[in-house]
């Protein structure tokens, strides 16, 4: 599959080949949807904790006799069924992290980056490179080309200057190709690639 490239001032720097095993597949949504679950749930804090019955701040004296009074036997204020009593099996630190196989984390990349392709939302740039890391020029480029919530994957390192610029600039993500997740590339309107982050995904993949 053939894409043109262009530079970040919107101007042709040829084409590049892109393989079909990679970027021309038919995107599932099952699996895109496996993938992000999982990226989620990994990512989700677990730090919800409720007081059980053994936390809460009560005496532990028995709080009327056990035979005569007509009611339930009870023996303690921190039952659940008490006012300010300990929760029953509520919510406690926990990870949310499942595991997923390796090769189903690699296909859903691939299926997502198909995705972009067939939905017309993948750019390739010859490259990231800028004089100087001047958010302006970052800008200015990202408003020539029309692109407003915008991932840009470079190769193995991203380029210096232009990771600087774009820090200050709202819905412009910035990422290594060791980074490229499903998650991200999904909730972005535009992918923009560099030919070496092509390279990169396409030997880390392949």
């Amino acid at each position: 599959m053939k894409l043109g490239v262009i530079t970040l001032d919107s101007g042709k720097a040829g084409d590049i080949d892109l393989s079909d095993d990679i970027f021309g597949l038919e995107p599932r949504a099952d699996l895109l949807h496996r993938v992000v679950r999982w990226q989620r749930a990994k990512a989700q804090a677990g730090t919800h904790s409720v007081l059980g019955k053994s936390d809460v701040s009560y005496s532990t004296k028995k709080i009327y006799r056990q035979k005569g009074t007509g009611g339930a036997r009870h023996g303690s204020r921190k039952a659940p069924i008490f006012r300010h009593g300990g929760v029953y099996k509520g919510p406690t630190p926990r990870s949310h992290a499942f595991d997923l196989p390796k090769k189903v984390r690699a296909l859903g990349l691939k299926h997502a980056l198909s995705a972009k392709v067939a939905a017309g939302e993948l750019v390739i740039v010859d490259s990231l490179n800028i004089a100087e890391g001047k958010t302006s020029v970052v800008a200015k480029a990202v408003k020539e080309n029309g692109w407003k919530r915008v991932l840009v994957i470079d190769g193995a390192e991203v380029n210096e200057n232009f990771a600087r610029a774009a820090r200050n600039l709202e819905g412009v993500d910035v990422l290594p190709s060791m980074g490229a997740n499903v998650y991200d590339i999904l909730r972005r309107d535009t992918l923009v690639l560099t030919r070496a982050g092509v390279e990169a995904l396409e030997a880390r993949l392949k």
